[in-house]
């Protein structure tokens, strides 16, 4: 039986840590499936635009090679996620483990026989540190 995969993120700015994460998640199941943020859930969470547009996201995404399904990611609803995709495992960072909103889904998903795994981001890039270049290069002009 196949094991379905699944993660979600922005991926704005796609870099280096964004192929990290979806390499090895695709290494931890048979199918990936990949939710991208909208940007009206990013700018309701992050109070962020991303930079690279909705759209370009998702298709970038579809085109990196671990990746199986690309879906749009319009809520945090992870039961959500699990009753439209029913993946047997959720990859997360793990920032996230640990703490108590996570533990509670750890609970919840064990009860439907799906396994959260963390995965290190890596620390060096990120699309934050990107964003925060290209506003410091911007504000110098």
């Amino acid at each position: 039986m196949k094991k379905i995969g699944y993660t979600t993120g922005v991926f704005d700015m796609f870099h280096i840590g964004h192929l990290n994460v979806l390499k090895r998640a695709k290494l931890e199941c048979d199918y990936l499936i990949v939710g991208v943020t909208s940007d009206e859930l990013c700018m309701s969470a992050k109070n962020k635009q991303p930079i690279i547009p909705f759209q370009e996201r998702m298709e970038i995404v579809e085109n990196i090679k671990f990746v199986d399904e690309v879906v749009p990611q319009m809520n945090y609803d992870k039961m959500e996620a699990w009753n439209n995709y029913k993946f047997d495992r959720m990859f997360v960072g793990d920032d996230w483990k640990g703490t108590d909103k996570w533990n509670k889904i750890e609970q919840e998903f064990a009860k439907l026989g799906c396994e959260i795994v963390y995965f290190p981001y890596t620390s060096h890039t990120s699309s934050t540190k990107l964003r925060n270049v290209l506003d410091k290069i911007y504000n110098e002009e």
